[in-house]
């Protein structure tokens, strides 16, 4: 049985964060593979990829872009939520979510309207520590008051713009950083009752689509530091 499933969004993010980090999951008899581009694909990409091996625990990793001052380009950090954007009606300022008009997302008995727009993943720390690329931390950590507590967002679409993160603000203001993948790799890893880890490398900040103020190598080296033998336990 495979103990740990390391999931990694894209070849491109891949190439770059296996030579760092393959020893390390080696040893914690763990696997490496891509779940795909996009909350759709990665979703079901991990339902299939758990039902295959039947890890014990999976740890997803890869690149994000921050939104608001929590972050600098080059840091890394684990989320103890994600949530969802762009599943609803509407777009942009018009946007609505699921919370918002009633709907659950998936069939739970302990569900109610909007109570999956934000889920807490059960393997995480109350607190919340960025990881840099040279191995040191932030001094502080974020209060674990849900209210307070640093967000991953899961999007449809990359922010375009400082418009765009605003609107999403809007909804979600404790978002700290954005992706594509994280949400739906946590319905599949819920559905099947497997800890989920998440592990974002800040690349960019959300909005600025211009890549010569991109660092992804940074980003990765940074989330390449989380893999260490007590964290892949």
């Amino acid at each position: 049985m495979t103990r740990v499933l390391v999931l990694v969004p894209t070849e491109f993010e891949l190439r770059k964060l296996q030579p760092l980090i393959a020893d390390s999951v080696a040893e914690a008899n763990g696997i490496i593979m891509t779940c795909g581009f996009g909350p759709i694909v990665a979703g079901v990409t991990t339902a299939q990829l758990l039902a295959k091996v039947t890890p014990t625990k999976v740890v997803l990793a890869g690149i994000s872009g921050a939104i608001g001052p929590r972050f600098s380009v080059g840091t890394a950090a684990s989320f103890s939520q994600v949530a969802c954007y762009g599943i609803g009606a509407g777009s942009g300022s018009e946007f609505q979510t699921a919370s918002e008009l009633g709907w659950t997302r998936w069939n739970e008995a302990t569900a109610t309207p909007g109570s999956q727009d934000i889920l807490e993943l059960g393997s995480e720390p109350a607190s919340f520590r960025p990881w840099r690329s040279d191995s040191t931390t932030d001094s502080g950590e974020i209060s674990a008051d849900s209210n307070h507590q640093p967000l991953l967002l899961t999007v449809c679409a990359a922010s375009a713009n400082s418009t765009d993160v605003a609107d999403r603000l809007k909804k979600f203001p404790q978002a700290a950083a954005e992706d594509m993948e994280a949400y739906a790799v946590a319905v599949a890893c819920r559905m099947a009752n497997v800890p989920l880890t998440v592990i974002r490398g800040i690349s960019n900040i959300a909005g600025d689509r211009n890549k010569a103020h991109w660092d992804v190598d940074a980003a990765l080296k940074a989330v390449s530091t989380w893999f260490t033998p007590d964290n892949l336990l």
